[in-house]
């Protein structure tokens, strides 16, 4: 029996892993160091070939994490065409069936805060809170060393989803950021990373805000049948 009364370890790793959701709106209410400390070590415990670990985050708080969003928000307000990511996220062109899922989930968040179709204002002015981490009080940025090869890729994304649970498993929320890396070139100057580190993604860090509309969204997950192949 688990330590938890009435739950196996199955039980309480299923809710972890159901229970974390990306979440938009953050209460300012403060993250405990050795709780974050907690969790990072955590998150160091995921797989990676040969073990070469080829994870490196960067913690923002304070004046360094205002001093990012205020430079990152200039940029975006610029909107001078001027920033690319320096890797591809996302297809050129979308097909489905991820097109559909794209749309499905984007439509979803917007009818949650009242944005109507054709609503550019209020659609840029939400994207542009992803540049303020979505007010958490903890910004990750995550950076990976350039030499390394794509299977360090998948490592990284082990690393970051053993992250996001450990934080769920301790009462904290977050919400992974492929949008910072449109502005790769604004972060490596204001936190002065060398030539050799790339940026990868950002993850925003805090407590929930409950009162929030946009964090009620549960987002679909397809049918087994649509992506298992069994063979025998």
């Amino acid at each position: 029996m688990s330590a938890i009364e009435g739950f196996s370890d199955a039980d309480i790793v299923g809710r972890i892993i159901a229970g974390r959701r990306s979440i938009r709106a953050f209460l300012p209410r403060a993250v405990d160091e050795c709780e974050l400390d907690a969790i990072l070590a955590m998150a160091a415990r995921a797989p990676s070939g040969n073990n070469i670990q080829p994870w490196r985050v960067h913690v923002l708080r304070g004046d360094t994490l205002r001093r990012l969003t205020a430079a990152v928000c200039a940029a975006f307000d610029a909107a001078d065409g001027s920033h690319r990511p320096e890797y591809d996220y996302y297809p050129a062109e979308f097909f489905e069936p991820y097109l559909g899922r794209r749309r499905k989930v984007g439509w979803d968040l917007y009818r949650l805060l009242g944005i109507e179709r054709g609503d550019t204002a209020r659609m840029r002015a939400q994207v542009r809170r992803n540049f303020t981490f979505f007010g958490a009080p903890v910004g990750l940025m995550f950076t990976i060393d350039r030499r390394l090869a794509q299977g360090s890729w998948l490592d990284y994304g082990m690393f970051l989803q053993t992250l996001m649970l450990a934080a769920e498993a301790r009462g904290l929320a977050t919400c992974a950021q492929a949008a910072w890396i449109d502005y790769h070139r604004v972060i490596e100057e204001t936190l002065a990373l060398p030539p050799h580190e790339q940026v990868v993604c950002g993850i925003a860090l805090g407590h929930a805000d409950p009162a929030a509309p946009e964090n009620t969204l549960v987002s679909e997950r397809a049918a087994l049948a649509e992506f298992v192949v069994k063979h025998s």
